[in-house]
């Protein structure tokens, strides 16, 4: 049976993971190197004490008179466990940074060196390398193509197949002039049609360029959290280190003199190397999730800060509602007829691109209206988040606008007409059934309004629920009128909302929280959206956004989600869950150490009575509390790279359920394990 191409194979998850445990295996050993192992001061210790026992089980009398067959035997044993313990925490933190190298060979997988058709001054094209590319450079790409470099597009309309970014087959429409639809990754694929496209990235510093960087580690650097949880540590340690260091004069005192390898020994045994060996896998794993999800992190910090979340600011449009609102039904008002408005309507939308507008057009169509001009002399009038219309200038003079509904009542009463009580009925009916209501009018004559329909997405509300059981609040921004988005606010659940938002009254609700000392959380896809993408503690832009907003924001969603912001803030929390419950583990495990040990050595002076586990010997309990430290390790790997099971609770609800079980379990578990790790060691005879 002939055997497929090896490119057309199929990799099991099985194979896979025997690759990455036979590949963080070797950087176990490699990591032993001390300008690495340093990183690490808690396991850097232990390495230190792994030679200095090392030693001793060279010569036992090299700091004291211990010189027998069965020092040497105890003095190799524990070299043994401690020389594990260090590979153990070394696996740890290099199956994390394995799983992340393998998501980065995949992405440089499709990032090649390509060639570039680039456009010159004078309009011809020159072929280059892609790498030679560089930002404000313009570009053409045809069918077939792989896009050679992000950028924005300025020219052409095209379909492009995303998949190798995303993961998501169906191709994505490319077109200028849009925040949606306008950006475009390099590495990704033209499928049809052709594209004219400006650079928006030096060599090296594209999207998949930082993807890989940020994904393997490279430029992965050390969170607030936890560099002052390593720093905690590094403190324990040292306290420890000062306790050990008096124990010889006092164990002299009393005439039982202690060997220096039982001395590391305990030191080992009472120093969190739990903790200290997965810390970094911890925060590697937390990362990994984060693009697992199809997101991309600039940093860590910005991972971490999701846990610690106050506030989400939501836009309503795509992240509430469905978005894409659709016109649903004209309503005349002032004495028009319904063919009146749908044809004023029709007028108003003809250069309106967004799906908005092609729903109006679309609908005004179906009951029959047609513009009976020559297009190509109107003038079209683009939205504007100031204005709050849009709409179109016939060559005749006659202004046609559609908008908001007090924003349309303000230009008609600049141009002299009045405002009639019809028109607010009409609105408020609108607004109470949760859609958006457009008014539509001619110069000084407002003809009706334009019921755009909003659907709320199926289970924001339960989500929202979540996020307030956790102690988050959420806050709904949106540019529809009062009344539409209070109606809209308690169909989805959320805690606050502001009504008719600017672009700087985003960024206002951002500055207001974090005044009162609040971590604030947003999405966003626009030019407009930058700032406060910026100002927020976690910015999440959107994959199909503009450049401005990427670069403003600290992540970004490929799937282009923008309800994933509330999955990337359990994430995060539960990125500090993990760290704490482990941290709680592993402090809880001393005390059980601590009475294996500690009445093991001075058993001989009447300490022995702690002796509560009834271990068999003194080497026994050291070799006993020596392996459950270093086994304890490797155990707790799936824990790290997996995360904690994440519960809805807030702070306070979290603290106890895991001093409940990783504090409690922590001091009980160690007890059982020691017992039974020691009636082992005594039936083997090795003490």
């Amino acid at each position: 049976m002939n055997k497929p191409p090896r490119s057309q194979r199929k990799h099991t998850p099985k194979a896979k993971n025997q690759g990455l445990y036979t590949r963080a295996i070797k950087q176990s050993f490699i990591k032993l190197n001390p300008k690495i192992a340093i990183k690490n001061p808690v396991i850097f210790l232990v390495w230190i004490g792994t030679i200095i026992t090392l030693l001793v089980t060279i010569n036992p009398s090299l700091f004291g008179n211990f010189n027998d067959s069965n020092e040497r035997l105890f003095n190799g044993l524990i070299t043994l466990i401690l020389f594990s313990t260090v590979l153990f925490a070394n696996f740890a933190e290099a199956v994390a940074e394995g799983r992340g190298k393998a998501q980065a060979d995949a992405l440089r997988a499709t990032k090649s060196d390509t060639i570039a058709r680039l456009i010159l001054p004078n309009g011809l094209i020159k072929e280059v390398n892609s790498t030679s590319l560089k930002r404000d450079d313009q570009i053409k790409v045809i069918a077939g193509d792989i896009i050679p470099a992000d950028g924005e597009v300025i020219g052409g309309m095209a379909s492009v197949d995303e998949s190798a970014i995303t993961g998501e087959s169906a191709p994505v429409l490319k077109q200028p002039g849009t925040d949606i639809a306008s950006s475009v990754t390099g590495g990704t694929r033209i499928i049809s049609d052709e594209l004219v496209i400006r650079v928006t990235a030096d060599p090296g510093k594209g999207f998949i360029d930082r993807m890989i960087s940020l994904v393997e580690g490279a430029q992965r650097s050390k969170t607030p959290n936890e560099i002052a949880l390593t720093v905690l540590l590094a403190v324990l340690t040292q306290v420890f280190l000062i306790v050990i260091a008096t124990m010889p004069p006092i164990a002299n005192y009393v005439d039982n003199p202690v060997s220096i390898a039982v001395l590391i020994s305990l030191l080992v045994a009472l120093i969190p190397t739990t903790i200290g060996g997965l810390l970094s896998a911890i925060g590697i794993a937390g990362m990994d999730r984060v693009s697992q999800f199809n997101v991309i992190a600039t940093s860590g910090r910005a991972v971490e800060a999701c846990g610690d979340i106050n506030t989400l600011v939501l836009d309503k449009t795509g992240t509430i509602t469905l978005g894409n609102r659709l016109a649903e039904e004209f309503i005349p008002v002032n004495g028009h007829t319904l063919a009146e408005v749908a044809n004023i309507a029709l007028i108003s939308s003809l250069f309106d691109e967004t799906p908005e507008g092609r729903s109006i057009v679309d609908l005004a169509q179906q009951l029959g209206s047609q513009a009976d001009f020559d297009i190509n002399t109107a003038t079209g009038i683009e939205f504007s988040a100031r204005t709050r219309m849009s709409g179109t200038d016939l060559d005749t003079g006659i202004e046609i606008r559609k908008g908001a509904v007090d924003a349309i009542k303000g230009f008609v009463r600049s141009r002299g007409g009045n405002v009639s009580n019809d028109l607010d009925r009409t609105y408020e009916k609108v607004s109470r059934l949760g859609g958006t209501p457009l008014a539509v009018c001619q110069g000084d004559d407002i003809y009706g309004v334009i019921y755009l329909k909003d659907i709320i997405k199926p289970g924001i509300r339960e989500r929202f629920d979540q996020m307030r059981r956790m102690g988050i609040r959420t806050i709904m921004l949106t540019g529809d009128n009062q009344i539409t988005a209070s109606v809209i606010a308690q169909e989805a659940g959320v805690d606050d909302f502001i009504a008719e938002a600017t672009p700087e009254d985003k960024i206002e609700v951002i500055r207001r929280e974090q005044a009162e000392g609040k971590l604030v959380a947003m999405t966003g896809d626009g030019t407009n959206d930058a700032p406060a993408l910026a100002q927020a503690n976690v910015g999440v832009a959107m994959n199909s956004g503009t450049q401005a907003a990427k670069e403003a924001a600290n992540m970004v969603d490929l799937d282009s989600d923008p309800t994933k912001l509330i999955d990337i803030v359990t994430i995060g929390k539960q990125l500090l869950i993990t760290r704490g419950a482990l941290t709680t583990f592993s402090i809880a495990n001393d005390v059980a150490k601590y009475f294996a040990i500690i009445p093991a050595i001075f058993a001989s002076t009447g300490i022995g009575a702690l002796n509560i586990m009834d271990l068999s010997s003194t080497q026994s309990a050291i070799l006993s509390a020596l392996i459950y430290n270093a086994l304890i390790i490797p155990a707790l790997i799936p824990i790290a790279l997996k995360g904690v099971k994440f519960r809805a609770l807030t702070a306070d609800q979290l603290l106890q359920r895991n001093i409940l079980i990783y504090g409690l379990g922590g001091v009980i578990a160690p007890f059982i394990a020691i017992k039974v790790i020691d009636m082992m060691v005594s039936a083997a005879g090795l003490a």
